[in-house]
């Protein structure tokens, strides 16, 4: 990414978050470079996507409820009744639709930073890894996280997405389909390999 436009998302962003939200979003950018470098991914698109996967996070509900509805996104019924989950489908919206950003894996990337998916790329999984790992995460089991992203992006997946699984289920809440076909996708793969 260029200077310019490392400073207009930049400064984009910062107009749109909190100081923490903020904060987050600059060390997921640089987690997802560190990640991309390492993994043989698109640094260009890591930085970025990684500066915007929570463009929508500080928005209210009503408004990323009303993005999403006016262009026509239809939340399934987990979905629905996860409004945590929202900021990233409309985060998705809003890069596509105001930002412009035509770039179908960074548009993903951020959709799925908080659910997964099966069939994710290269990009997606260093985003959602990104957001897991990032400097200022402090959650038990964060150092845990941080070194499975050292041993192999694979390895990070299970290890995130059985956390998430987990931490809703101890919470009682439900658990959107895309984690679990992405586990599954994880954890089969894994089987087939040895």
């Amino acid at each position: 990414m260029n200077d310019k436009d490392r400073e207009f998302y930049t400064q984009h962003i910062r107009e749109r978050l909190s100081d923490y939200r903020f904060k987050h979003s600059v060390n997921v950018s640089k987690e997802a470079v560190r990640l991309a470098i390492k993994y043989g991914g698109d640094v260009e698109k890591a930085e970025l996507a990684g500066l915007l996967h929570d463009v929508m996070k500080d928005a209210g509900k009503k408004e990323q409820l009303a993005l999403i509805e006016k262009y026509g996104v239809r939340l399934n019924e987990v979905e629905q009744n996860a409004p945590k989950l929202w900021h990233a489908i409309a985060g998705a919206v809003y890069v596509r639709k105001v930002l412009k950003i035509r770039d179908k894996d960074i548009v993903n990337a951020v959709r799925y930073h908080t659910t997964a998916r099966a069939g994710m790329s290269l990009l997606e999984k260093i985003v959602y890894i990104a957001d897991y790992t990032s400097e200022e995460r402090d959650y038990k089991g964060v150092e845990k996280m941080r070194k499975a992203a050292n041993v192999s992006l694979e390895y990070a997946m299970e290890e995130a997405l059985a956390f998430g699984i987990e931490a809703r289920a101890e919470d009682h809440t439900a658990i959107h389909p895309d984690t679990f076909e992405a586990y599954n996708e994880i954890m089969l793969a894994k089987k087939n390999k040895g």
